[in-house]
């Protein structure tokens, strides 16, 4: 099939799954590149933060995803397998660094209709991640006569792309306008419109650059007002068109995107938090790692864990059919009031990894370009 997914919600057909393969994110200081001695020794610690029975949790659950979504019909490509090349220090001119996984599938890719578009990362570990779909794209091609593909050009990250700013004493990270900045997962799509969420993982130079490359026929709408920190797709999910879901605490009548107050927005209250095993991988492995790393000078993503609102994060298969974390019971229940089919799946370190949605890219759905707001 050749590559068309205009939405979030249209019959699912082919999609990308990501892979279990991890270890934490290294930046080493400095601009000269790092020993071998220190590559050595950072790279061993970034194994021990995901010990091997996460990994093979990861596995299986995964894998459940997978055979869910096989038996639903779509057909499921996986990126290449990561091997040690892929996680091994590089430097560039200006930093040097050690990849984190190929999980995360969605986080550098858009698609938009027959348009693929990876996104430059403002994160340095991140720098060649998109290099594991490489081989999907070029099958993509050989199989189907090709789409258009735009990679974004990579900034310098040379350490002036991170913004520190305080507010009620509190400090906060944005980014520069010097460049274009953004992850993919800072976008939603709803056919011709696109939401694209300005944070810290996101520029509004980013989201002009997206607008010129999607032309006239798109509109993107910048909004800094419902979340600060990272991706859109804990905050924001679309079920159906004129049905949203949202986050209470980030999203309100006040900062909703104008757009979204023309559709029934949907919010529920309550979702697990991570349960004591998470917490006590953070406490007992991670920080003993992230604490070591940061006495060699390396700075990590081995301390990130992601909020309770990582239960929004799912996948819908249909109009009428998503595939949710079934720890999530408010959120099943809220989903079934509007006659849609829950299939609950154990993915048990969400807050570890990124949920079902991060973890999926959807590259082909039975969807044609619409608007859904004229």
């Amino acid at each position: 099939m050749k590559i068309n997914s205009h939405n979030e919600w249209d019959k699912l057909r082919e999609v990308v799954v990501g892979h279990a393969d991890a270890r934490a994110g290294l930046i080493f200081s400095g601009s000269e590149p790092p020993s071998e001695k220190l590559k050595e020794r950072a790279e061993q610690l970034a194994k021990e933060a995901y010990p091997q029975w996460i990994l093979d949790e990861v596995y299986e659950d995964l894998e459940e995803l997978c055979n869910v979504l096989r038996k639903f019909g779509a057909k499921v490509l996986r990126p290449r397998k990561p091997d040690n090349k892929t996680f091994a220090t590089f430097t560039t001119p200006y930093f040097s660094a050690a990849q984190e996984h190929c999980y995360n599938m969605r986080d550098l890719h858009l698609v938009v209709g027959n348009t693929v578009i990876e996104s430059p990362s403002q994160e340095r570990h991140r720098y060649f991640e998109a290099k594991g779909l490489s081989d999907i794209w070029r099958d993509y091609f050989q199989e189907d006569g090709g789409f258009r593909w735009v990679c974004g050009a990579k900034p310098r990250l040379d350490g002036s792309h991170k913004i520190a700013y305080y507010e009620n004493g509190k400090k906060f990270y944005k980014l520069s306008e010097d460049e274009v900045m953004f992850e993919a997962a800072n976008t939603v799509r709803l056919g011709k419109d696109i939401i694209f969420l300005v944070s810290r993982s996101g520029n509004n130079f980013a989201a002009k650059w997206l607008q010129i490359i999607l032309g006239d026929e798109y509109r993107v709408h910048a909004t800094d007002k419902i979340y600060r920190s990272s991706h859109i797709d804990s905050t924001v999910l679309p079920l159906r068109p004129g049905l949203v879901l949202l986050n209470p605490q980030r999203v309100n009548e006040e900062n909703c995107p104008e757009i979204l107050k023309k559709w029934e927005r949907v919010y529920v209250e309550k979702m697990v938090p991570p349960p004591q095993e998470t917490i006590d991988i953070k406490i007992k492995i991670r920080k003993k790692v992230h604490d070591e790393l940061a006495q060699l000078g390396v700075a990590s993503t081995v301390e990130l864990l992601a909020s309770d609102w990582v239960g929004i994060n799912f996948l819908s298969l249909s109009p009428d059919t998503v595939v949710v974390d079934e720890r999530q019971v408010d959120l099943i229940k809220t989903i079934e009031k509007y006659k849609i089919t829950v299939i609950p799946i154990s993915f048990r370190h969400s807050y570890l990894m990124g949920g079902i949605h991060c973890s999926t890219l959807d590259t082909v759905r039975d969807s044609k370009l619409e608007s859904y707001f004229d």
